[in-house]
């Protein structure tokens, strides 16, 4: 299987907004526990994301207390235009 091209858009969607919410936590307070910069963190939470590393989204998930499955989730058919899952 061929590597996604970089203009290809993804089904995957990052919940990061939604978990920031929940525990009333902001993106800079996030930075902080993580180590990583506000900017890449928004990256990430805009969908903007090509990559990230296994130990960011692990420190990501311990800071949140939440598991990967809860963090990004796959919308079938959201480059289609079709509704999401």
């Amino acid at each position: 299987m061929a590597p996604a091209e970089p203009d290809e858009a993804s089904d995957l969607h990052c919940r990061l907004d939604e978990l920031l919410e929940a525990r009333s936590m902001t993106l800079t307070r996030l930075a902080e526990l993580v180590g990583v910069s506000v900017v890449n963190l928004s990256v990430l939470k805009n969908d903007r994301a090509r990559a990230i590393r296994f130990s960011t989204l692990q420190a990501i998930c311990d800071a949140l207390d939440c598991e990967v499955g809860d963090l990004l989730v796959v919308r079938r058919g959201a480059a289609q235009g079709s509704p999401t899952t």
